[in-house]
């Protein structure tokens, strides 16, 4: 009843209503882009590619674009060319000063940052399209291509390509701006949720006819939860530093006694979010595209190692890369020098700490002590999928769910949504989604 009472609130509100209105709306129009087929394309064919997205690192990529790329569709690279754009751009912004300079404009360098990620999304999705195309050459029989190779067909496939991408991305920012929570976030979780489904159907059959039975479907789901309960507590996860504000005095000035108001600095223990896994992911690729280029006996079996996502030496080189790099993206996005000069600035302090250099390098070290365990457990996350899959023998599909960028995402994504819907319920003196729904009285 609490729960209903809840949905009942919500929908009592107009403007959240139609923010959620319209952000299924955009939804349910991308999901039936990821099912048109590329024009030239035998849909009937498609099964080759199917089955080469079937687990491994394709199959993660596929399971990003909601199926888009087993089904050789418009969308079939996704947004993942734009969340690359905006990777890159984030790392040039620390060391280009010009980009910089535009992070500290306000709104208006924000502008300008998006239009330069819009124009470098364009660029990567014209070097992806014709790679993904020519791996549909490779994959596919031939009579799948109703026009052939022919270059009239390369060219409109790639445009084609590149526009579904630009669509996707409009359509984040159309959620963003006139529906609830991250547009983008939320396209690439529907896209995991989309493939939820058939990868269980997958493992239901599998264990039935096989072994283990209904008795293993449900140590899985035992499983799984407690998985996603761990993820949820890393997202949450936060130590709080303890900040006392010295009240203000009638003249302007600070007074010297310390009666004023206390307060928290709130440090995230994985404060990198999901970016530490994709740009171990990216790194990993690199080994296999060097070993490929020798026909040695050592770079076939470099190839054979680094090319299962569920084997040993992968996930132990893929867990280290996640700690290495959760400390260097921790260390550039959490400005402890910054940090402190504003709490300087507006007269507060950490208790029995001197403000200025002092309590930067206070923040910096409690940020270092958390960040060990935050990165460990991380890492330990995102390989979960290859344990399940030695320990338990769960199907590749159905094991992406149990850990790594997916599970992240959909945690992230969910607990994201549904702040930002319970703010809508505060303000309107409603109880937020976690307690009861009936009507709070409002506060003179």
């Amino acid at each position: 009843m609490k729960f209903i009472n809840t949905i009942k609130n919500i929908w009592k509100i107009e403007e959240l209503k139609n923010r959620i209105l319209v952000s299924l709306g955009l939804l349910l129009v991308y999901r039936f882009g990821t099912q048109v087929v590329l024009p030239g394309i035998d849909a009937s064919q498609l099964a080759n590619l199917a089955n080469q997205t079937d687990g491994g690192l394709l199959g993660l990529l596929n399971a990003f674009t909601g199926g888009a790329f087993s089904n050789a569709s418009i969308f079939a690279l996704g947004i993942m060319p734009y969340i690359s754009a905006s990777i890159v751009v984030q790392l040039m912004g620390i060391a280009i000063p010009y980009l910089q300079k535009l992070q500290k404009e306000g709104e208006s360098g924000r502008k300008k940052i998006n239009q330069i990620t819009r124009w470098l999304t364009i660029a990567i999705t014209l070097v992806q399209g014709p790679g993904y195309i020519y791996n549909l050459f490779n994959t596919l029989p031939q009579n799948a291509f109703l026009l052939g190779d022919s270059l009239s067909f390369i060219i409109s496939s790639v445009i084609i390509l590149t526009t579904g991408t630009i669509f996707a991305m409009w359509l984040g920012e159309k959620i963003t701006d006139k529906g609830i929570g991250n547009g983008i976030s939320l396209l690439i979780m529907v896209g995991i949720i989309a493939t939820l489904p058939q990868a269980f159907l997958q493992e239901f059959a599998s264990r039935f006819d096989g072994s283990g039975g209904l008795i293993m479907v449900l140590i899985e789901f035992a499983i799984w939860f407690a998985i996603i309960l761990a993820a949820v507590m890393l997202v949450m996860a936060v130590r709080q530093i303890p900040v006392q504000y010295a009240r203000r005095s009638a003249t302007g000035g600070y007074e010297k006694n310390v009666f004023g108001s206390r307060q928290y600095i709130p440090l995230k223990l994985n404060a990198s979010g999901v970016m530490p896994i994709i740009f171990a992911q990216a790194i990993m690729f690199i080994p296999v595209a060097l070993a490929g280029l020798s026909d040695s006996d050592a770079a076939q079996g470099v190839t054979a190692a680094f090319s299962d996502i569920f084997g040993f030496w992968y996930n132990l080189v893929f867990a280290l890369l996640i700690i290495v790099f959760t400390y260097f993206y921790t260390a550039i996005t959490v400005p402890t020098n910054k940090m402190a000069d504003d709490l300087k600035r507006s007269g507060g302090f950490i208790p029995g700490i001197r403000p200025g250099t002092e309590t930067a390098e206070y923040l910096d070290r409690i940020m270092s002590q958390i960040t060990l365990p935050g990165s460990v457990f991380l890492a330990i996350i995102a390989i979960f999928p290859a344990i399940i899959v030695k320990l338990l023998g769960v199907q590749q599909g159905w094991a992406l769910f149990f850990g790594g960028t997916s599970l992240l995402i959909l945690v992230g994504v969910a607990i994201d949504t549904m702040q930002q819907v319970n703010s809508y319920l505060l303000n309107r003196h409603y109880d937020g989604l976690m307690k009861t729904g009936k009507n709070r009285k409002a506060v003179a």
